[in-house]
C-alpha cells in the first residue's frame, strides 16, 4: 500500500499547484492513498489571514474541506483521497482549534509545532549568540511542546518531529537526549503516529525528518511510524518513499500506518 499523507497546495500562500495537481501527482506515482493536509488558518488572531504567506484565510476553510471531499468523490477507484489538515500547536489555543477543527469530518490532523517562545523553528536567526545551556534551554521547550500536543488528543499524527534542525544542522548535536526519550515516550503512550517527512530535503539539514537516531529510539518506546513527503509542489509527490521504507526496515520497522475517518491502518513496510 502505497501513501502520502502530507501536501499543500496554493492555499497557504507558500506552494504551488491545485489540490487536483497533487492528486494527479499521486497517481502518476502509483500512490494508492493520497493525503491532503494544507496549514490551518491561525484561528487565534483576530485576522481573517494573519499570515497569507503561510497559511490559509479562515473563509478559505469549509472551502478547503468542500474541494477535497468533492475530489475524493470524483477520484473514487483510482486514489483513495483522504482529507487531512496540519495544524499548529498553541497551548494557548488549543480549544479554540480543537472546537473549530471539529466541525469538519477530517481523515486525520497532523499536529505540529512550527512556534518556539514566539519565534519560527526555521529561523537560522533564533540561534545567534547563544551559549549551550540557552540552545538546550530551547531545544528542550522544543521536545516539551511536542509531548504537550501528543497528549492533547487533537491529532492522529505528528509532524517532523526534529524539524528545528531544518536550516539549522547543528540542533542534532545539542545534548538533550532524556527530554526527546521523554517526548517519544509520551508519543508512544497516546498511541500517535509521527511522520518521516522528506522535506529536510529541501532545507540546510538535508535528508529528512526525523534523524535515523530518533527513530531507532522511536521504534523502542513502541511509537509508530507513517510517510509524508510534504509536498509544496505536486513534483515533490512520494519523494524518497522507497528510500525511507528501506530504511525503516533496516531500523527493524515492520508495519507504518495511515488515518481513515481517525481510524489507524497498519499496513507493511515495502
Amino acid at each position: 500500500m502505497k501513501f502520502d499523507l502530507h501536501t499543500h497546495h496554493f492555499r497557504c500562500g507558500h506552494a504551488d499547484g491545485t489540490i487536483r495537481d497533487y492528486i494527479e501527482a499521486g497517481i502518476a506515482a502509483g500512490l494508492q492513498v493520497i493525503g491532503i493536509s494544507d496549514h490551518t488558518p491561525y484561528f487565534g488572531s483576530p485576522s481573517e489571514q494573519a499570515f497569507p504567506r503561510i497559511a490559509m484565510a479562515k473563509s478559505e476553510l469549509a472551502h478547503y474541506v468542500e474541494e477535497v471531499l468533492a475530489l475524493q468523490k470524483e477520484y473514487t477507484g483510482r486514489i483513495d483521497v483522504l482529507l487531512g489538515i496540519e495544524s499548529d500547536y498553541f497551548p494557548e489555543h488549543a480549544e479554540l482549534y480543537r472546537r473549530t477543527l471539529s466541525a469538519y469530518p477530517f481523515d486525520y490532523i497532523i499536529g505540529s509545532v512550527h512556534n518556539v517562545d514566539g519565534v519560527s523553528i526555521f529561523n537560522k536567526g533564533r540561534w545567534k549568540g547563544l551559549g549551550l545551556q540557552d540552545k538546550i534551554a530551547g531545544k528542550a521547550e522544543y521536545y516539551r511542546l511536542i509531548a504537550a500536543s501528543a497528549r492533547s488528543g487533537m491529532f492522529q499524527i505528528l509532524g517532523h518531529i526534529d524539524a528545528m534542525k531544518g536550516n539549522y544542522p547543528q540542533f542534532s548535536d545539542i545534548p538533550a537526549a532524556a527530554v526527546v526519550d521523554e517526548c517519544l515516550r509520551v508519543i508512544g503512550e497516546y498511541g500517535l503516529a509521527i511522520e518521516i517527512n522528506t522535506s529536510g530535503g529541501t532545507k540546510l539539514c538535508g535528508g529528512w525528518y526525523p534523524s535515523d537516531d530518533i527513530l531507532e529510539r522511536a521504534l523502542h518506546y513502541g511509537v509508530q511510524v507513517t510517510f509524508g513527503s510534504d509536498a509544496h509542489r505536486p513534483s515533490r509527490i512520494a519523494d524518497q518513499r522507497e528510500a525511507v521504507a528501506a530504511r525503516l526496515r533496516d531500523i527493524g520497522f515492520t508495519h507504518w500506518v495511515y488515518f481513515k475517518r481517525t481510524a489507524k491502518i497498519s499496513v507493511p513496510v515495502e
